[in-house]
């Protein structure tokens, strides 16, 4: 049988235009907050479609070297901006009976309302179409400017456990876990993260320019080390492009390897 020859698909137009750019830009012939030439002159410089001209624009924002303004066109970012971005830490910490989370000031009091679980939370808790108690959140940093949407889910079945997180769900995150130690749970946390295009009503909310780049989506779930029993999730969506996450990483120990079971030797 003849072995299949491996033919080379030719790149894109978008992507040799959005390309071309990007190099131009990396060179200096853009400076930051330049304005690249407009969708019209970018069409006679390549001699392409507009599609492709508007395809090229978003791999260009995708690579984060530019970005949108209404009524003024495609601005080049600074080349520093990731470094000047917010760093929003993710760390918890405890001092016997005190858990402390960094502070972010609150742009309005939070919203509590009763919800049926789906999607990734409803995944992660593993309680899909259960009942749960969600506080929204919306936080917001004056240096940056960012605005963050946070989450807390309360299953109605963690909730039942312990009745204090039902009555009063809007307290501070480090209280609902005091509240859940104090039920004797000893808590694990585990960190889950991903990215997506924000939907319409996100932009509207966190005021996204029309193109902004995608959220990073944290969830972050707590359990109870002992039995495994999940607990609570918190979301948090910020904008990539003003937000980057830290977390603080501490080495676990590796389970120790058992040494493979001798045979008795056949006689």
């Amino acid at each position: 049988m003849t072995a299949r020859k491996h033919v080379q698909r030719p790149e894109p137009m978008y992507m040799a235009v959005a390309r071309d750019l990007a190099n131009e830009i990396k060179e200096g012939r853009y400076e930051p907050g330049q304005l690249l030439p407009s969708e019209n002159e970018l069409v006679e410089m390549f001699g392409v479609g507009k599609a492709t001209v508007r395809q090229a624009v978003a791999e260009l924002r995708g690579m984060g070297l530019v970005y949108s303004r209404q009524g003024k066109g495609v601005i080049v970012r600074e080349r520093d901006s990731a470094a000047r971005s917010l760093r929003v830490d993710r760390s918890i910490q405890r001092a016997g009976k005190a858990w402390q989370m960094p502070d972010m000031a609150e742009v309005e009091p939070p919203a509590v309302s009763r919800i049926t679980l789906d999607g990734m939370p409803a995944a992660l808790l593993d309680q899909p179409d259960q009942d749960a108690i969600s506080v929204d959140r919306l936080l917001h940093d004056p240096d940056s400017g960012a605005r963050m949407a946070h989450r807390m889910i309360i299953p109605m079945a963690t909730a039942a456990d312990t009745p204090s997180l039902a009555e009063a769900p809007a307290v501070p995150v480090t209280d609902l876990y005091r509240q859940l130690s104090d039920a004797g749970h000893t808590l694990a946390f585990t960190e889950e993260v991903t990215a997506r295009t924000p939907f319409p009503d996100e932009r509207s909310t966190l005021q996204l320019v029309p193109d902004a780049s995608p959220l990073l989506i944290t969830y972050r779930i707590t359990s109870d080390a002992n039995d495994g029993r999940l607990l609570l999730c918190e979301e948090l969506r910020a904008p990539a492009a003003t937000c980057r996450l830290s977390f603080p990483v501490t080495p676990s120990k590796a389970a120790a390897k058992r040494a493979p079971r001798s045979r008795p030797a056949s006689e």
